[in-house]
This record gives structure tokens, sequence and C-alpha cells, in this order.
């Protein structure tokens, strides 16, 4: 028997969906994740941006293989077809994998945030290319000193210029690109928060960033929650939700003694 098979025979609703995303392990739940988010009814575009702008080189080409595998198809292909302008664009640069790791020029830095600077004044498909190009591509090292020089030339913070130029699921990629190379951790629990109280508990994205994260930074994700907000992630979610369900969220967020 398939244990996965039975477990969606045999369970329902959400407790269903934290059992049965357990059971895949972490390249093929983004696939599974990715897959749904672009054949769904509607396209889910805040999960392929928390997917696409968090995820290394190395997990990139291995939840492309997994998607390819499990569905026998191409996942740029797929990302080409179900969005549409620089946001496409973005995602399709992003799920190339392609990004310089561990490499930092201080010598280009005031160049490239420059470039930037000039893609917010002018807003052209150019300069939207170029954005685009330096945050998907550069260094998380390179990328924190072009920040500091776009800081240093403009007077303002490279996410204020993204949301006073930039509206709708492009400003959303560009923005949550910069949160995950200063601290993917902040992001994910500024999302997990948003989930769970700007929108009624919004099970998917939930379940989805516990899973996702639970073997990667889940315990740090834990704390910026809780320094943020003043209430721990596992109160929130006990607060939120019940059942079996409840049972096993907690199960996977953990929790200290004080949380409880």
């Amino acid at each position: 028997k398939d244990l996965i098979t039975d477990l969606k025979e045999n369970l329902s609703h959400h407790f269903k969906e934290v059992m049965v995303g357990l059971m895949y392990p972490p390249a093929s739940y983004d696939a599974h994740e990715l897959w749904h988010a672009l054949k769904g009814v509607d396209t889910e575009e805040k999960c392929l941006i928390d997917i696409l702008a968090s995820r290394s080189n190395m997990e990139i080409f291995q939840l492309k293989e997994a998607y390819s595998m499990q569905y026998n198809n191409d996942l740029q292909q797929d990302i080409d077809a179900e969005t549409s302008g620089h946001f496409r664009d973005t995602l399709i640069n992003l799920a190339q994998g392609a990004r310089m790791e561990g490499y930092a020029d201080p010598s280009t830095a005031a160049q490239d945030a420059m470039i930037l600077w000039e893609a917010c004044q002018q807003k052209t498909g150019e300069h939207k290319t170029m954005l685009q190009m330096i945050l998907c591509n550069k260094s998380y090292q390179q990328l924190w000193m072009v920040f500091q020089e776009f800081q240093n030339l403009s007077g303002q913070d490279i996410i204020d210029a993204i949301n006073e130029c930039y509206d709708g699921y492009f400003q959303e990629l560009l923005v949550a690109i910069v949160l995950c190379v200063r601290d993917k951790p902040s992001y994910f629990a500024d999302r997990l928060y948003n989930a769970i109280h700007d929108f009624g508990f919004h099970n998917k994205t939930v379940i989805r960033i516990l899973i996702a994260r639970s073997e990667i930074d889940l315990m740090n994700i834990r704390q910026r929650y809780k320094e943020r907000y003043g209430k721990s992630l596992f109160h929130d979610i006990k607060h939120f939700a019940s059942g079996h369900y409840e049972s096993a969220l907690l199960a996977i967020c953990a929790g200290d003694v004080e949380d409880y």
C-alpha cells in the first residue's frame, strides 16, 4: 500500500493537507506547492513569491528536478504560460537558480546601486529588466553592499523606493527578494503573522511555511516572530486553530514552556 494514498483517503480537510505535506521530501513538497499554485483554478502568486524568492541555487535545482519528475512538465515553461509581464520574467530568472554565491565586489556595488536608483526613477521596461537582473543574480553578500550604497545615494531604503515606484505582484516579489537577502527568518515570520492575523488564518500559507521551513530555520522564525509581535507563534496557532489540525501544527512548530 502507498502511505500517501491512504492518508488522502482516510483523513480530511486541513489536517489531511498537513499530514500529506509532511510525507514529501523538501524539494518534492516545493514542487507540489508550485504545481498547484500554477495549475489551480487561480494562480497563487504569493506562493510562487514565497518559494522562488527564498530558495538557494541548490534548492531550486532540486525542486525543478522534482517538478519535472512528478508532473512531467518544465517549471519555467509553466511559469511563462501562467504569469505575465515583469513579474513573470523575474520568476523565470529566479527559477534558473543562477545567483552568484559567496562573491562580493565592493568596487561595483555603487554602480549597481545607481542602476537600481535609475530603475526606480525611470521605470522603463529596460530599467525594470536591469533591476530584476541585479536582484536575481547578484550574491547575497554583494546585495548587502548594494543596498547600503543605495541608501547612501538616495537617502532612502531600497524597500521604500520599490514600494513607491512599483505595484502589484512585481513589487511584492522584488520586496520579498530584498527581505530574504536581509533576513530570511524575519521574512517568513512576517508572512506567518499576516497569514494568521490579516487574512483570518490563511491555512494554506501557514501550512506551507511551517512544513517547508520545519527542517531549515523554523526555530529562527519562531524567535523572530516573538521578538516582533510579542506573542509566540505557538500561542497564535493555538488561539486560531483547533482539533487534530491544531495538534499537528503545534507539533511541527514545537514551543518553549512559556509558549503553552
